[in-house]
Formats: C-alpha cells, structure tokens, sequence
C-alpha cells in the first residue's frame, strides 16, 4: 500500500500544533478564564481586585525575582498613587486616565526619590532604608489636607474613560482592568527578555562580575527600581477607581509584608507566580474574612509557612523545575 505523501497544509497544521506547549495551553486556559470569568459566576469586583494587586505582585517581583532587591517598603508607591488618584479623581474633577497616569508619576517620582538613597546599600540596609521612608511616608500620609486623615479618601467615582466607556458598569470596568493587567503582564515579559533585563538578572545573580563588566550598575538599579514604583503606582491608582476608596491601610507596612508574601508564595523570578500568589492570598482573604475575623492572617501566615517547607520555590516555582527535571529524564 503506497504511503499518502502529507501536504504542505498538513505539514504547516502540524508545526502549528507543535508550538502549543503545555505552558502556552495553560497560558491560553488562563486568559480564556479570566475573559469568562464575570460570566461564570466569579465576582467582578473581588476579580478586578485580585488583579489589581496581580499587577502590584508583578511589579514587586521585577524588583526581588529578577533584579534581587528586597524592598520592605512598596506599599508607599501603591498607597501614594492611590491618595494622588481619588483626590484629583474626586475634588479636582479630573476624568479617570488622567487620574491613572497622575497615579503612576507620583509613584514613579517617590520610588526615584527613595531610589537615589537606597541604591547606595545592599542586602538588609537596602531593605531596611525602604521600610524606614515607607513608614515615614504612612505618618505623613493622616496629617495631608488632601488625604481625609484617619477615615481616607471616600466615594471616589469611577467616571467615564476618555469620555466615552462608563466605568461604573462593572462590566466595563472589568474589561479596562484586564486590558491594563495584560498590558503590565506583557511589558514585564518584556523588559526581562531585553538586554536591559539580562543585565538585571546578572546584577541578581553576581554583582561584582557585572561590575567588572563594566555596567553601571547603580544605574541599572535605579531603573528597575523606578519601574517597580510606576506600576505599583499603577496598581494604586486602579485599586481606587475599583473599589472607591483610599485608605491608610494603602500605605501600611502590613501591605508591604503581603506583596513579599504573594511573591514568594507564587514563585519569586517566574511570571506567572506573583499572579498566583495575589490571587490565592486576595482570595483567602476574601474567602475567610467573614467567617473567622482576624484570624484570616494566622491562617495564611500557617499557609504561607506549609508552602515554604513543601513548595520552597513557590507554586509556580516548583511546577517549572518538576517540568525541568522530567525533560532531563527524558533527554537521558
């Protein structure tokens, strides 16, 4: 029987099919999910939160994951963008992207501030001169006049983007927020696969040989310090548009434990791991509030500590060398 010659149709259909990897199936399985998602029963409002603090994750995770930074003080960039939002939004009648963008420059120009002094440390110091002006900027934040003192920024309106989408439907709103986090989602992958952001992974890896390879490394630092502080900025800013308030809550150090924590639970270095994290905390939290009080931190803390013994690289982490370590077997 003469074999059947496959076409060039086939073979173009089969080379296509090859492409899709487990990790783009899942990539796809995600997406798909998250366009769904308000039409399958998931509550627009806690997904667009989730997503909110997926972005800050993100953003946290350029600076730890792939640039080894340990910052205990972002809270300040997502808590400032936030108070900067709700009050042009909301006293100086600003409409919504203006508000966003406002948001993320005075992220981006506390995190330059707070960079050019951090820099100069490495290790704990770096961490410690970030927890010390975050907390700082959380004192400072109750005696603003623009900042409504212990109550916070209140009824913050959503507007109409460009003044055409009605982003107090829900609905609508949902999608602007998704559009904005893949968005982040990509620019990351981005700027990691450049050749800025290989020099970022050297840095990580072994700064003294970056040092003697004669790269700036300070400056590389800056950078990605400052690019870290606009889209928490960023994350800020949607946060108060979604859910209509500031608070001093934004600014806390407690919020900078639960971006550490989202990160490293996910997987610190990876892309999809802060994702993961902040959902799986944002949605602990959601989960537990209600129906345990305070004792929601206890628990993900008790979470948090299960996983770093079993998942010691984060959920993420883990499932990427477990797939590393099968191709290996298979390669011999």
């Amino acid at each position: 029987m003469q074999a059947k010659i496959p076409t060039t149709r086939s073979r173009t259909f089969s080379h296509e099919v090859s492409r899709w990897t487990p990790a783009r199936l899942a990539w796809g399985l995600g997406l798909l999910l998250l366009a769904i998602a308000p039409f399958i029963g998931l509550y627009p409002v806690f997904m667009m939160k989730a997503m909110c603090f997926a972005i800050f994750a993100c953003a946290f995770n350029l600076l730890l994951g792939f640039t080894g930074l340990l910052s205990f003080g972002h809270a300040a960039y997502l808590g400032s963008a936030a108070y900067a939002t709700g009050w042009l939004v909301t006293s100086a009648g600003w409409p919504p992207e203006l508000g966003i963008l406002a948001g993320m420059a005075v992220g981006a120009g506390i995190g330059l501030l707070v960079g050019l002094i951090a820099i100069r440390r490495q290790g704990i110091y770096f961490a410690m001169i970030t927890l010390a002006i975050a907390q700082m900027m959380y004192y400072i934040c109750p005696q603003a006049p623009f900042t409504g003192g212990e109550d916070g920024l209140q009824g913050v309106p959503r507007g109409k983007l460009l003044g055409l989408l009605p982003l107090g439907n829900d609905l609508v709103m949902y999608f602007f927020v998704l559009a904005v986090f893949i968005a982040v989602f990509l620019f990351v992958l981005r700027v990691v696969h450049s050749p800025y952001g290989q020099v970022l992974k050297a840095i990580r890896e072994n700064e003294p040989r970056a040092i003697s390879l004669g790269y700036d490394v300070d400056r590389y630092k800056l950078l990605a310090f400052v690019l870290s502080s606009t889209l928490a900025g960023l994350a800020g800013s949607l946060k108060t548009l979604v859910l209509g308030f500031a608070t001093l809550s934004d600014v806390h150090w407690s919020l900078s434990g639960e971006v550490i924590l989202m990160t490293l639970l996910g997987g610190m270095g990876t892309f999809a791991g802060p994702v993961v994290g902040a959902i799986t905390v944002i949605g602990l939290q959601d989960m537990l509030a209600d129906r345990v009080g305070s004792w929601v931190t206890v628990i993900i803390g008790a979470t948090f500590v299960v996983c770093v013994v079993a998942f010691r690289r984060g959920f993420v982490g883990e499932l990427l060398a477990w797939q590393q370590r099968r191709k290996a077997k298979g390669g011999d």
